[in-house]
């Protein structure tokens, strides 16, 4: 007779959550995401303060809105929810900027899917929806976009609503128009690379935002050595990554017996030698400036400053790798050949003073694109979300360089392809009208949050915008200063196409995903067997 017990195949450890059980915690930790990060979606949304527990940072604070930042920094169990957190972090690689709007729509879609699924609809029923879906929300998102690349002028205003709108839903958002200028300025210095390595920012405490520049050449964090030239006029820089610390034995483990002081001494000078031996290699590249990233000691500072070369050591490897690109130079370790060693050049390296500190700046640099920019604040919590900021605005308008396009903001594309979508839905038979209702709603959620999180009555207001777009006023979004239905043309919010569509097709993808999901398997931890040291 057969045994009606149940056959284990899992290890005993694992865990297995099947069917309605495991789309039931799929959605549970993909809403949480984005009902967590949904109140700071928008110009009036709130910041977040988080608080690291990491032993190397104690009580570290940052306070943030910036969706990919919080979603970071907070540590999530439920594998739904850790998708959620990959796309706003792929958001802001992309394209910088909207990092919480991805979030939010794909939470969103989950939340009408939940309800479909609870009224007995297949899950492949409503992603066939969705598709249909997405296709007619782009092409009604590209239909509206326009493209004024052609007029220099028109172009850089366009970029300048554009910066405007990214930083008036950061911290900047009071000194909006003086750090859109600068970010800008940096991003048409670059003449279309879209390289951000030849942009640094520099985070100075001290001032006020509004004391925050751009710089036209490349500052490093440190000082020109002792009895050295504080200003190099025509400078041929030698950029390195090499020991000038060598005065001692650097074997592990050795140990040197001498019988008197005097063999002590013959060894110093034996050290001293091989240090002095190395300066003149370095000095036979014909170079006026050595950067080292590792440090330089007293005695090779010494030799380098009687033989009038500016030598600046500790620089960082970031800034070490920017400064080489930005010189038109090359990291060298090694000096035996000069003549295949690539020295970087610039017109100017002189101290220059910011607040209280000293730093070095090189101007006339080879690559002509390089800038820095200097933001002044009165808090490190201030920098850091300045710097975020700042960081958003130059990515999304990099590449708003690139794929010219731009589309109206404020609710307003997303009111036009919901719009868009509705006019599919009646025309569309089947239960796959159902599901792309379903997404129609989705999107009308994002006016609705952004209204909600300025304290309007979101309900008139989204009401509203939908009868304005009913009646053909494609341009109608919310006005979030007067609490009021705008012309977003007239207010000049305007954002990047590139960002836009690649919300609507992240958020989709991201929720389709989820929604296929119907088991989930935690695998049997691997069981520590203790070493006896037995081969």
């Amino acid at each position: 007779m057969a045994s009606l017990q149940p056959v284990r195949i899992l290890n005993r450890d694992a865990e297995e959550e099947r069917a309605e059980t495991a789309r039931l915690s799929s959605f549970v930790g993909a809403i949480a995401i984005g009902d967590l990060i949904k109140t700071t979606l928008g110009p009036k949304g709130m910041d977040k303060i988080l608080i690291s527990t990491s032993p190397h940072s104690p009580g570290g604070i940052q306070t943030t809105n910036d969706g990919a930042t919080i979603l970071k920094a907070i540590g999530v169990d439920n594998p739904a929810a850790k998708v959620l957190v990959d796309i706003s972090l792929v958001q802001d690689d992309e394209v910088g900027d909207g990092t919480t709007s991805v979030a939010v729509l794909a939470c969103e879609l989950l939340k009408e899917a939940e309800q479909l699924i609870g009224h007995k609809m297949h899950p492949q029923t409503i992603i066939s929806g969705w598709r249909l879906a997405v296709d007619c929300a782009k092409k009604a998102l590209t239909d509206a976009s326009k493209d004024n690349s052609g007029n220099p002028d028109k172009f850089k205003e366009d970029l300048m609503n554009i910066a405007r709108t990214t930083l008036s839903s950061k911290l900047l958002t009071q000194h909006k128009d003086h750090f859109a200028r600068l970010a800008v300025e940096a991003v048409l210095r670059l003449k279309g690379s879209g390289d951000l390595q030849a942009i640094q920012i520099i985070k100075k405490l001290g001032g006020n935002m509004l004391n925050s520049y751009l710089d036209e050449g490349f500052l490093l964090e440190k000082k020109i050595g002792v009895n050295q030239p504080k200003r190099l006029e025509n400078a041929r820089i030698l950029i390195a990554n090499t020991a000038m610390d060598t005065d001692k034995i650097k074997v592990f483990g050795s140990k040197v017996r001498v019988d008197s002081t005097a063999k002590v001494a013959e060894l110093e000078t034996a050290e001293k030698e091989k240090m002095k031996e190395k300066v003149n290699q370095i000095l036979k590249h014909n170079c006026n400036c050595f950067i080292n990233r590792q440090l330089i000691y007293n005695y090779p500072e010494q030799l380098f400053a009687d033989a009038g070369v500016t030598a600046i050591e500790h620089a960082d490897f970031e800034g070490i790798e920017r400064l080489a690109l930005v010189l038109g130079g090359e990291i060298v370790s090694t000096f035996g050949s000069p003549e295949k060693v690539k020295l970087g050049h610039c017109k100017l390296i002189e101290e220059v003073m910011i607040g209280e500190d000293k730093l070095i700046r090189f101007s006339g640099v080879a690559l002509g694109e390089a800038c820095t920019i200097v933001i002044r604040g009165a808090t490190q919590q201030i920098l850091d979300e300045a710097e975020r900021s700042m960081h958003d605005a130059l990515c999304v308008l990099s590449q708003t360089v690139k794929e010219t396009r731009t589309v109206l903001g404020g609710g307003c594309s997303e009111m036009l392809m919901a719009h868009a979508v509705a006019q599919l839905a009646e025309k569309t038979p089947g239960k796959e009208a159902i599901a792309i209702e379903s997404f129609v709603r989705a999107l009308r959620q994002i006016p609705t949050i952004l209204a909600d999180n300025a304290g309007y009555d979101s309900a008139g207001l989204v009401a509203q915008l939908k009868a304005e777009h009913a009646q053909g006023n494609t341009t109608a979004g919310l006005d979030m200063t007067k609490g009021c239905v705008g012309d977003m043309v007239t207010l000049g919010i305007t954002e990047s196409f590139k960002v836009k569509r690649q919300v609507l097709i992240s958020a989709t993808e991201a929720a389709e995903m989820i929604l296929r999901v119907d088991d989930i398997i935690k695998a049997a931890p691997r069981k520590r067997v203790r070493d006896t040291g037995i081969c």
